[in-house]
């Protein structure tokens, strides 16, 4: 009987909150607006389509990487907490493959996407676009796939070829034939 006054305690109080919660909701029948929609309307195209206006470059990625990146993905990108984002050349057709953004992603505007969309890891979002475009060309010149004076922005990332772009699908063993991607 005694387990009894507490528990009922604790579900008069969860319900009150649900109740004093639900009350203070705004209407659900207004429109969204503009402002609304582009905060969740973040599809970007692994052909570039729908990225954003920005730009940046390695240069200044760097300090930008140092800033948000390095703690979990390592000074030089080679991993820490968080997975190597650098490296792994050569490696995915062999039994440990190193699966990173120079060795295994094959677009480069999915890096931007990707990082814009959850990083920082605890801050998703929180960078401007210039900052996600400069952090992105700082990660591909790290892995050799763009030079040092490149710069990004929603024209030139969806130009950047990937090393594993053809061979993405087609890299892996036993896929039927009607999956495999032919030019």
């Amino acid at each position: 009987m005694s387990m009894r006054k507490p528990a009922l305690t604790v579900v008069t109080l969860v319900l009150s909150c649900c109740v004093s919660l639900a009350q203070a909701q705004t209407s659900f029948s207004e429109p969204a607006s503009a402002e609304d929609i582009a905060l969740v309307n973040l599809s970007i195209d692994t052909d570039g389509q729908y990225l954003p206006d920005g730009s940046g470059t390695a240069e200044q990625g760097k300090p930008l990487y140092d800033a948000h990146c390095a703690s979990c993905h390592g000074v030089d990108g080679e991993g820490t907490i968080a997975n190597k984002l650098v490296g792994g050349h050569g490696t995915l057709g062999t039994e440990a493959p190193v699966k990173t953004v120079g060795s295994y992603w094959p677009y480069a505007t999915t890096l931007f996407d990707y990082s814009r969309r959850t990083m920082p890891y605890l801050t998703p979002m929180s960078l401007t676009n210039d900052d996600y475009y400069a952090i992105t060309a700082y990660i591909l010149n790290m892995n050799d796939v763009i030079a040092d004076d490149a710069v990004m922005d929603k024209s030139t990332l969806a130009e950047v070829v990937m090393p594993n772009r053809d061979g993405f699908l087609n890299s892996y063993p036993n896929i039927p034939e009607q999956y495999v991607i032919k030019d």
